[in-house]
């Protein structure tokens, strides 16, 4: 797919719902699959996709330095959605983690490597087994600056057709969502790799 392609198909898909987009994305779609990590408004892509696909594959990168908080809301969901889990962790466990990275600042040099061991080699290797050819995200634009640049399509390093159904929708959008359908809420998210709000994780520059 193109730049041009890709532009075009934002245009046409800015007029639609994400309902609509996630239709469209599915019908393009041999291999796909979502990614989620559990966090502050996850429960609306993965319902909206639950309702289309329930059988679509899940994956969620358990890093082991999550809150309690964020596990008991992925277990729910799991739970209450019916979803199709597919969980990758670290390839060490986090004692070996503590005693050999810790759990550094982002602006510590070892940082960089937690973030390689807790997150993007299991994502990467989630990538490589399940080989998707559509990825469902729940990026939205004005979270960080590298998402302003993206748009509700686009393409990963490895071609792979990026999905973001509801990229333009505010947060008083999904607040409605959430109360309409009665979805849960991970108010107090905390992403050990992010750390903050308006940094990214790296996954999404794979």
């Amino acid at each position: 797919m193109t730049e041009t392609n890709l532009k075009e198909l934002n245009a046409y898909l800015r007029k639609k719902s994400p309902q609509q987009i996630i239709e469209w994305g599915l019908e393009q779609a041999s291999r796909p699959i979502v990614s989620t990590s559990f966090g502050k408004y996850s429960a609306i892509l993965l319902h909206a996709l639950q309702s289309k696909a329930p059988n679509i594959d899940i994956i969620w990168c358990d890093t082991l330095f999550n809150s309690e908080e964020t596990y008991n809301h992925g277990k729910g969901l799991v739970a209450q959605l019916k979803l199709n889990i597919h969980v990758y962790k670290p390839n060490i466990n986090k004692t070996e983690i503590e005693q050999s990275i810790g759990l550094p600042n982002v602006i510590d040099p070892e940082h960089e490597i937690f973030s390689e061991v807790v997150k993007l080699e299991p994502f990467r290797r989630a990538l490589q087994e399940h080989k998707p050819d559509v990825w469902f995200t729940n990026i939205r634009v004005r979270q960080t600056a590298f998402r302003d640049e993206k748009d509700i399509l686009s393409l990963s390093k490895e071609g792979i057709l990026k999905i973001s159904p509801f990229y333009y929708w505010s947060d008083e959008e999904l607040e409605r969502y959430l109360k309409t359908f009665k979805l849960p809420k991970n108010s107090n998210y905390f992403d050990p790799i992010k750390v903050l709000e308006h940094r990214e994780c790296g996954v999404h520059f794979l």
